[in-house]
């Protein structure tokens, strides 16, 4: 695959979370955020096909207009014996998600898509973390849900939280917060970014 001899990165992403990554790990890069809607999975669709698909369908939403550089799209959502944990809806939603996982293991799957600009070549993959999360008591829940930090996040809390409630079993932080840097920088790598 032919390597321009100054690749951008286009993050087509509004996260601040996915965007702080990048920026601490150095590299270059500006938003253009997809607006592609993120529809609920399929029936039976295992979560890690979800997000690898979600991702695709974000970088194509960009690179189909973009006119040069490497779209960088991502999705993450948690997975609690198949049952995709994405972003709440709102509060009662948050709550329901969090009693749905206090006390368990639960998978962190983040799809990554690199697409160049025009939609012409792509690179994805999917990488995993594990957690688990502690029981709550009433008065950590309410506080949480009253905080309104589980907005915008995928299970509807956060590892970056004051109290994440959270501790990490195997894979990295980075997956866990919406971005795999480490595996990424690989593959940036590879197309010369």
């Amino acid at each position: 695959m032919p390597i321009s001899q100054n690749p951008s990165l286009i993050l087509a992403s509004a996260s601040p979370r996915r965007a702080e990554l990048l920026r601490l790990s150095g590299i270059p890069f500006r938003v253009q955020a997809s607006g592609f809607d993120e529809p609920e999975p399929l029936d039976g669709q295992e979560v890690r096909h979800y997000v690898s698909q979600l991702a695709w369908n974000k970088a194509w939403d960009v690179a189909r207009t973009a006119s040069d550089g490497w779209i960088l799209a991502a999705d993450t959502a948690g997975d609690l014996n198949g049952l995709a944990l994405n972003k709440p809806l709102d509060r009662t939603d948050a709550e329901r998600m969090l009693r749905l996982q206090e006390g368990q293991n639960i998978a962190i799957h983040t799809g990554v898509c690199l697409m160049k600009a025009g939609a012409h070549d792509w690179i994805g993959f999917v990488e995993t973390s594990l957690i688990h999360l502690r029981p709550l008591t009433d008065t950590e829940r309410l506080a949480y849900l009253d905080s309104g930090q589980w907005a915008g996040k995928a299970g509807a809390y956060g590892v970056e939280d004051p109290d994440p409630y959270m501790t990490l079993i195997s894979g990295t932080l980075s997956n866990v917060v919406g971005l795999p840097i480490e595996t990424l920088l690989n593959h940036l790598s590879q197309i010369g970014i």
